[in-house]
């Protein structure tokens, strides 16, 4: 059995959907009740209480491990989960931290998230890290100024990253769970391409076959409309990298298409099959 935390995540749902696919018995954790696909057993659990947790260990042999911001906050161990992971009898772990852990190493959420990484390599267990750069998904942030007014609302307009379909992040970690020759390595995740927000905007335009204008946000207004939904330190680390990439975090990696044998998909394939949240 494979468990699968965040399983109601842009990376975790299509992860639980894969493995299902593939005839795996599959647990899937979240905070909250939620739908899964059938056959899958659903498990109510806060990561931050690792003993919640021992009802989805039981049994498993694999383990997907995507913490929430607050896990990595002062104070959290988040170590404790692997230790009941391997109580649990888990024997293996794909843990997904940051490309920045790389790029930005001293960072408080990055040096939590390389301590964490540290003890995974550390535990005796088969791992597998996975460090993707930002996602396409983040582009839901403007669904609703698309539906309603046709406006994307963006600090930075022309300086861009290559960002990742989170649906290869999940490819990444179905064969790193599932294939022993992933065992031990770590991988960068990015998109196939450097892509701003304002050519985001025109590919969201293009896949709804209507004019999406861009308007381009202060950072301060950036920051106060993404400290809504995130700690303001994380906030700022984001707007940090989307300001100013430096060139590791404007590299494309390889590494998608090391594990799949096929390249990542681009943006403007993210934008078409998730189009009906602009509609």
């Amino acid at each position: 059995m494979i468990v699968v935390t965040g399983a109601t995540g842009n990376v975790g749902r299509p992860l639980t959907q894969a493995l299902a696919e593939a005839g795996q018995q599959v647990t899937a954790v979240s905070r909250h009740a939620a739908a899964v696909p059938d056959g899958v057993r659903h498990v109510v659990a806060d990561l931050a209480e690792p003993s919640g947790l021992e009802p989805a260990l039981a049994g498993a042999k694999a383990l997907f491990l995507l913490l929430p911001g607050d896990l990595h906050a002062a104070g959290a161990n988040p170590a404790d989960i692997l230790s009941k992971a391997a109580a649990g009898g888990v024997r293996r772990v794909v843990l997904q931290t940051s490309l920045a852990v790389a790029t930005r190493p001293h960072g408080p959420t990055r040096i939590a998230m390389r301590a964490l990484e540290d003890v995974l390599r550390e535990s005796g267990l088969d791992w597998a890290i996975l460090r993707p750069g930002g996602f396409a998904s983040n582009a839901l942030w403007w669904a609703e100024s698309v539906r309603t007014r046709r406006v994307v609302a963006a600090p930075f307009g022309d300086i861009g990253v290559p960002i990742i379909d989170p649906a290869d992040i999940a490819e990444v970690a179905a064969a790193c769970l599932l294939d022993d020759r992933h065992a031990g390595g770590v991988y960068e995740l990015t998109g196939p391409e450097v892509i701003t927000p304002r050519q985001q905007a025109e590919a969201i335009a293009a896949a709804l076959g209507s004019p999406v204008r861009f308007h381009d946000l202060t950072r301060d207004e950036a920051k106060t409309s993404m400290t809504q939904s995130m700690p303001a330190e994380l906030a700022d680390d984001t707007l940090d990298i989307l300001s100013s990439p430096s060139p590791a975090e404007l590299r494309v990696s390889p590494d998608v298409q090391r594990v799949l044998g096929r390249a990542p998909r681009p943006f403007a394939d993210w934008a078409a099959h998730n189009i009906a949240a602009f509609h």
